[in-house]
């Protein structure tokens, strides 16, 4: 196997609140085992869906508020504060909404929100969710979600048009490999810093990707387009911490050579 090609993290983003605004970080500190910080910390359930917030499990995205269903989410500009646990809620320039997550006040303030805002999404009261640690992610397992910039400059080929990058709101952003290198690297180890990740599975798209995250509007059909040109929707990895440490836009990606048995 070649040695995988020089790269970089060309941007780190976490998006603390599932289906709403992504937000930049300059740098990170990873654990083991576990997301970027506070990655899909909270969601919006659509209606009851039996999560249980002492003894948190993984639900499928379909229970939540979320851009494969609700694109006008897209046009809520948001923002989580660690500090305060303070989420604010933007329509253009005017604040809508604002609440601390992990008070009963702060979540029906966010709540009342969406109910009054969103009531055509709804099949039910929509309810603030957080459970001890709990990731509402795609996937059952703690992941750092990872795209390959020459993919997506692939795709735009395949679509004739330009992609923004974060509709596929990855946590790190890679510049420097070759399009879909990143699915070479299944089983593999990346090497940041002190920072490791196993890269243990290739990203399943779905049409939150279809739904431009400026003008909140579905817009392409980048999963079937996939489909037709590469026989999958696949685009993106997952990778699992399995060394903790710290890493931040501009460190260099390698990949350790596998193991010869």
């Amino acid at each position: 196997m070649s040695p995988s090609p020089p790269a970089q993290i060309a941007s780190l983003y976490r998006y603390p609140v599932k289906g709403l605004t992504p937000e930049p970080l300059p740098q990170v500190a990873l654990q083991v085992g576990q997301t970027l910080p506070a990655d899909r910390r909270y969601a919006i359930e659509n209606g009851p869906s039996g999560f249980d917030p002492l003894a948190p499990g993984w639900l499928p995205k379909s229970q939540f508020l979320m851009l494969m269903r609700n694109e006008r989410l897209a046009a809520l500009r948001t923002h989580f504060d660690d500090r305060s646990n303070l989420l604010t809620i933007r329509e253009g320039d005017q604040v809508a909404a604002r609440g601390d997550l992990e008070t009963a006040a702060g979540r029906a303030a966010i709540e009342q929100f969406f109910t009054a805002n969103f009531a055509s999404d709804l099949r039910g009261p929509p309810k603030v969710l957080s459970g001890r640690g709990h990731s509402f992610s795609d996937v059952a397992r703690k992941v750092v979600s990872i795209i390959n910039l020459s993919s997506l400059a692939a795709i735009e080929g395949i679509v004739g048009q330009s992609v923004h990058p974060l509709r596929f709101r990855a946590n790190l952003y890679v510049s420097g490999w070759p399009a879909w290198h990143e699915f070479e690297l299944l089983d593999r180890t990346l090497v940041i810093g002190d920072v490791r990740l196993k890269v243990v599975k290739r990203i399943v798209r779905c049409a939150a990707v279809n739904v431009d995250p400026d003008r909140a509007v579905r817009d392409l059909e980048i999963p079937p387009a996939l489909m037709r040109r590469f026989g999958h929707g696949d685009c993106g990895v997952y990778a699992e911490v399995i060394a903790g440490g710290a890493m931040g836009v501009g460190d260099a990606i390698a990949a350790e050579q596998p193991r010869l048995v």
